[in-house]
């Protein structure tokens, strides 16, 4: 079992959801990135998500829009991000670690060599973006080879035979995007996703995170009433943005962030 699989068991058997934040890898710049994902663990992430910088994303919002800009001016590549990963790991060999992007980088490097040099990494879980099952018939079998879980996303707009194909492929868990449009831009209703969770429920036995509406520590803990995970982005890249020019207080900064809202998914869970 995946280093994600196990992270799950151990939630459902404590009756808690999982805290999954994402920030891009090398905003504000490189060498913040990993301590970032270390104080990001002590304040309460099960996993962590981390961008790789592109110049096109898009699926997200201003805010991650911007955070590649500024990571990309550092020239922050794929291959610097699975050596931020490799050394993450010196330390922190239990955490999981997904990486969230888009496909062309990984055409770039190859199918092949991004699988291996993904396992080798210790990177647990992918999620391309623009990559649906129906075109990543040659990239599974790598990834399942290397012990990468595929990641897909599901969007409000999935019907019951795109459930159904989305969780045949998918491993790890499911990224059930509660919102139509980018990340970041406005706030999802709770019962809406409640009922779209169940259908997807009904298909697979897949952990299913919630993301792309996930502001601060109320809404964190509203959604992870039914959620398996409760995936934070913008609020975090926000915060990153606003001390991007005090390094010496941002990591606290965005580990108090995320320690709020564990707090705040917590408290019914004793």
């Amino acid at each position: 079992m995946s280093r994600i699989g196990e992270r799950f068991d151990v939630l459902r058997a404590e009756g808690r959801t999982a805290l999954i934040p994402f920030v891009t890898a090398g905003d504000p710049q490189p060498a913040v990135t990993v301590p970032m994902m270390h104080a990001m663990v002590e304040a309460g992430a099960d996993l962590i998500e981390l961008g790789v910088p592109f110049s096109d994303p898009m699926a997200d919002g201003p805010a991650i829009q911007l955070a590649d800009e500024r990571a990309l001016a550092h020239h922050v590549s794929l291959r610097q991000v699975l050596e931020m990963v490799g050394r993450f790991r010196e330390q922190d060999g239990v955490t999981p670690v997904v990486l969230m992007g888009y496909l062309n980088p990984i055409e770039v490097m190859g199918y092949a060599a991004f699988a291996q040099a993904a396992s080798a990494a210790g990177v647990d879980g992918v999620i391309t973006v623009d990559m649906p099952p129906e075109e990543a018939g040659e990239i599974l079998p790598l990834f399942r080879a290397a012990a990468v879980d595929p990641i897909f996303l599901l969007a409000p707009t999935s019907n019951r035979q795109r459930i159904e194909t989305v969780c045949a492929s998918a491993s790890g868990f499911v990224y059930y995007v509660s919102i139509k449009g980018v990340t970041g831009t406005r706030q999802p209703d709770s019962g809406e996703v409640r009922q779209r969770l169940e259908q997807i429920r009904a298909v697979t036995d897949l952990p299913v995170g919630v993301g792309f509406g996930i502001r601060d520590a109320a809404s964190a803990a509203r959604f992870a009433e039914f959620a398996d995970a409760v995936i934070v982005g913008s609020a975090l890249v926000n915060r990153i943005a606003e001390f991007a020019d005090r390094p010496s207080e941002l990591l606290s900064s965005v580990a108090a962030l995320l320690r709020e809202m564990r707090q705040a998914m917590d408290k019914d869970t004793g």
